[in-house]
């Protein structure tokens, strides 16, 4: 809902089961978000009890029942800058787009860097709107270290059908990632339940308590110490590609905030996890037609894997 000022207002109803919990580790968990980007939400005074209006501390205790407002600043406020997105398709009901690494899907609390959203509309793309409960066109996310190929709803009726695609598993998602060591097997299925990381909020992790998560992956090269690897997502959970195959003990190369070795980033000239969204497959909202669409490596990833073929060649 908004207050009509352009502020994002959400209301959240804490279950029984998180009582006596700490406020920003059940929010932080609630809304998707660390608990350094809800702390000067905490220190604004922007998250109160409904009934009192009363301002929580990060520290208080939840008591199971209280529902909670949560009063994030316009979006001008927190976003500041746009970019050029790469159109890879675009027609009057959804934009295919190639992200670049670096872009975030949707403008959030700690994050003032560019948005999908915000720089389609400052190409003069006009996207689903449907209220702030759904970020305007917004059907999946990749992260803002992930590059590849992402759709974005233009109309509602677009919006809704793509939802329900991704929910039910209709979607064809494939990514390309370059992890450490041999897979081995060279063919396999991750199968693993994955939530928040218990002691540290901006990490994921497989928890025996968390959700159904399903990777496929097939190593495509083997090079000295690493394996190109494509992989296909049954289910979409934040990290999943990440955590899944740090459980396995192959991390993604670049990918230190789950064990990545940083010396071999370093000799990759990797900034960041080497994961690309390559192929995204899905039904047209509105004509019915399937629709295939690839992107091809960025400049970074592309450069890394030309210097391990030319150092196997010699």
């Amino acid at each position: 809902m908004s207050d009509g000022s352009g502020e994002d207002l959400r209301e959240i109803a804490i279950s029984e089961a998180s009582d006596g919990m700490r406020y920003d580790q059940v929010l932080a968990r609630e809304l998707g978000l660390s608990r350094n980007a809800l702390e000067p939400l905490f220190e604004a005074g922007a998250i109160t009890y409904r009934t009192s209006g009363r301002a929580i501390k990060k520290s208080d205790r939840v008591r199971g029942g209280d529902v909670v407002r949560v009063h994030f600043p316009p979006v001008e406020v927190i976003e500041e800058e746009h970019v050029l997105i790469p159109i890879l398709f675009q027609d009057a009901d959804l934009v295919v787009i190639d992200k670049p690494v670096g872009v975030a899907a949707h403008p959030s609390p700690g994050w003032s860097g560019p948005t999908v959203t915000g720089s389609l509309r400052a190409m003069g793309i006009q996207l689903a709107s449907l209220g702030p409960d759904e970020r305007e066109g917004i059907v999946h996310r990749l992260d803002v270290g992930t590059s590849g190929v992402m759709v974005v709803a233009k109309s509602s009726d677009a919006h809704r059908s793509l939802k329900a695609q991704f929910k039910d598993r209709e979607v064809k998602k494939v990514y390309h990632a370059l992890a450490q060591g041999h897979l081995d097997p060279a063919v396999g299925t991750i199968d693993a339940p994955i939530d928040r990381h218990p002691k540290e909020d901006h990490r994921f992790a497989v928890v025996a308590s968390g959700k159904a998560s399903v990777t496929h992956y097939e190593a495509l090269e083997y090079f000295p110490a690493v394996t190109l690897a494509r992989i296909e997502l049954e289910t979409g959970r934040t990290h999943q590609i990440r955590v899944h195959f740090s459980a396995l003990k192959h991390p993604l190369v670049g990918d230190l905030t789950y064990g990545a070795d940083p010396r071999l980033a370093e000799s990759l000239s990797m900034r960041r996890p080497w994961l690309h969204a390559m192929e995204l497959e899905l039904t047209h909202p509105r004509t019915g037609e399937r629709l295939h669409f690839t992107a091809a490596y960025p400049k970074d990833l592309a450069e890394s894997i030309e210097s391990l073929r030319t150092s196997i060649g010699g």
